[in-house]
């Protein structure tokens, strides 16, 4: 026996927004995409376009079928479902900060959620994913859409998604390397200045008030970070000199997206311009980059209706 056959969507995210380290993330309109049925017959297919197609495991390994799992146990439904056809169409790169992992993790138990006729809210699915992702700054806005700002407690996750009211474009600078999370959390101390843990408690909160209330003002210094940027420079070359190159082109701020390689600026206006400036700059440095021109996404992962294109 075989269910129906579902599609959803899901947006790449940012996460840290520059000082909101672990707290603060944004979707962003680009997207992967999950066809799935379920099946009664303990056998796996999975197919893989864009994206990753050569080397994400097609078997067990799969977050996408982890996640799938770890939703069907939670229904208590494993026995009944026990396997998949899997089709991934995946437009988010790997390993660069955009948030491929939790696209992944989100597409598998939002899909199979709807195929369960969804047992769970999606309060549910986040404390899901971040169990399975091990933080919830990306998995939020992939679920919610629009920036998301999420506070782990002891038995679920405190998340307040809100839109900006700021017509914010995102410029991304994708390098052409690879960077593992975890890589880039290695490099990172275990204890910080007083000064600095201040310096990023002032900008995270100048940031959300500044996009809640539309003050492009306060965003010129709301980026910034004393936390996790300076480590992981190293780790990226020609990082702030590519922030430098996007904000004297009309930024109105730059931060590293995520654990990186991935650069984002932050734009009301001029994106071709600071586009163009963050690739010079990283070839500078003898990195060839491509930028990106994104919006922010608002709805985050949803259901696709209608026929396969």
């Amino acid at each position: 026996m075989q269910t129906r056959t579902v599609r959803v969507r899901v947006p790449g995210t940012s996460a840290n927004c520059g000082p909101g380290f672990d707290a603060i993330g944004v979707a962003c309109t680009i997207y992967n995409e999950l066809e799935l049925a379920l099946t009664s017959e303990p056998s796996l297919t999975i197919e893989i376009e864009g994206e990753g197609a050569e080397n994400i495991p097609k078997d067990e390994r799969n977050i996408v079928w982890k996640s799938i799992v770890h939703l069907l146990r939670r229904a208590k439904r494993a026995k009944e479902y026990r396997g998949a056809v899997i089709h991934m169409k995946n437009d988010i790169p790997l390993s660069r900060g955009l948030g491929s992992s939790a696209a992944a993790i989100v597409s598998g138990l939002k899909a199979a959620n709807i195929l369960l006729d969804e047992p769970f809210t999606r309060r549910d699915l986040l404390d899901m994913a971040t169990e399975i992702e091990g933080h919830p700054d990306n998995v939020a806005p992939a679920l919610f859409g629009g920036f998301t700002v999420s506070v782990t407690g002891k038995r679920r996750v405190d998340c307040f998604a809100f839109q900006s009211r700021l017509p914010l474009k995102l410029v991304v600078a994708v390098p052409d390397f690879p960077l593992s999370t975890k890589m880039a959390r290695s490099v990172l101390p275990a204890e910080v200045p007083m000064q600095d843990a201040v310096y990023n408690v002032g900008r995270a909160a100048m940031l959300v008030a500044a996009l809640s209330k539309g003050n492009p003002h306060f965003l010129r210094t709301a980026f910034d970070d004393a936390l996790h940027q300076p480590y992981r420079e190293k780790l990226i070359p020609g990082m702030r000199d590519v922030f430098r190159a996007a904000k004297s082109a009309g930024a109105v701020g730059a931060t590293l997206s995520g654990a990186g390689p991935c650069l984002i600026a932050f734009t009301l206006e001029h994106e071709d311009k600071v586009g163009a400036a963050m690739v010079r700059a990283f070839e500078r440095h003898d990195v060839h980059a491509e930028a990106l021109q994104l919006e922010i996404d608002t709805t985050g992962a949803e259901e696709i209706i209608g026929s396969s294109k």
